[in-house]
């Protein structure tokens, strides 16, 4: 594997580097680079890589300067690390490295790379401050995962897929070998508002850590994650463990139980459902009962099977008010339908065809 340094990773490193190899297969080839997340900060604290044919994202955050001495191993394992946390099949993964072999550095001398890897670390910037308050100690090797989900051009002049999807055709040509091979779970998601329910019907990986199982059912029903959510695990009416997302909630339930490294596979199939609770005010319950396990997944997921029935906008006032809010929107004629309707602002009754749509969600 042949990672070529920008001048400033290369300096902090005093990377010894050889020179660039000709003959090397240009999927095993990346550049990458050394970057700040905040810009009231002096010191670097990000590796960002980008491979050479398919401009796939790896990054490595925090990643201090008396870290870089370690800097092969890490960036080796945030590769892998990385495809893992995408559902790649991990034999087509484990192979991807072998044949990849040991890193050698080089200096970069790519404009265009150069150009990429900085492009990169700006996205994947973005990612970390959206998901982190910066304050606490943080360290992820997959932070740049989420910035493969978007179209850019490639040197070839193809501007009709993504990285991620670039990287995963790449890598099933090298290998041979199916890009997904998982255990799954099909899960029947139900918010009961009392006047309809809003269901959502997913394909998940058995794997899935709750903290990202959160994000998508935020998606998928349209919340904006504004407040605090839990995960309570029944068997039949008896609630066995509650999940939270913060240690401070530990303040308010010494039971609860740390969901960070949890995975959906500790819940099912042993219980048959759970409840997800979001916003502690408003107090939405959305139950969440196993339909189905899949032994050998073949294809990618998170994936949205079915949606139907439209959420209730944010901070509406719990199932009581959503049914009055409702009432006023659906009658022109009520003294307040002007004011609820400049309230609700973008909110929509229905769901939108692309909504209801079944596609992929990255999380």
């Amino acid at each position: 594997m042949q990672i070529a340094l920008t001048k400033k990773l290369a300096d902090a490193m005093g990377a010894d580097c050889v020179s660039s190899l000709e003959e090397e297969n240009p999927l095993f080839c990346w550049t990458a680079n050394w970057t700040r997340v905040w810009d009231n900060r002096r010191a670097e604290d990000m590796l960002v890589l980008v491979n050479n044919v398919t401009r796939f994202t790896v990054a490595i955050y925090q990643v201090k300067r008396k870290d870089l001495k370690n800097v092969g191993e890490m960036m080796r394992t945030a590769i892998a690390n990385t495809l893992l946390y995408m559902h790649l099949n991990p034999d087509l993964v484990e192979e991807y490295m072998h044949l990849a072999g040991e890193i050698r550095f080089t200096r970069n001398r790519n404009r265009q790379a150069a150009a990429w890897v900085t492009k990169a670390g700006h996205e994947c910037a973005f990612h970390v401050g959206r998901e982190y308050n910066g304050i606490a100690k943080m360290f992820s090797d997959t932070v740049g995962a989420l910035a493969n989900d978007s179209y850019v051009s490639f040197s070839s002049g193809n501007r009709d897929t993504t990285p991620y999807k670039a990287m995963v055709k790449a890598l099933s040509e090298l290998t041979g070998m199916q890009a997904y091979k998982y255990r799954a779970f099909e899960l029947l998601v139900t918010l009961d508002l009392e006047v309809y329910k809003a269901v959502r019907r997913i394909i998940v990986p058995a794997n899935l850590e709750f903290a990202r199982l959160h994000k998508l059912l935020q998606i998928v029903f349209n919340w904006k994650d504004y407040h605090l959510y839990d995960f309570t695990v029944f068997d039949g009416e008896e609630p066995i463990v509650r999940y939270v997302p913060y240690e401070a909630d530990l303040a308010y339930d010494t039971k609860a139980v740390l969901m960070k490294g949890h995975t959906l596979s500790e819940v099912f199939p042993k219980y048959k459902h759970m409840i997800y609770t979001y916003d502690m005010g408003d107090d939405w319950e959305h139950q969440i009962q196993l339909v189905r396990i899949i032994e050998d997944h073949d294809e990618e997921s998170p994936y949205l099977l079915e949606a139907s029935g439209q959420t209730p906008p944010e901070d509406v006032g719990g199932v009581g008010g959503f049914i009055n809010f409702r009432e006023i929107l659906m009658d022109p004629s009520h003294p307040e339908f002007e004011e609820m309707r400049a309230w609700a602002k973008y909110w929509n009754p229905e769901l939108s065809d692309w909504q209801k749509q079944p596609r992929v969600i990255h999380v």
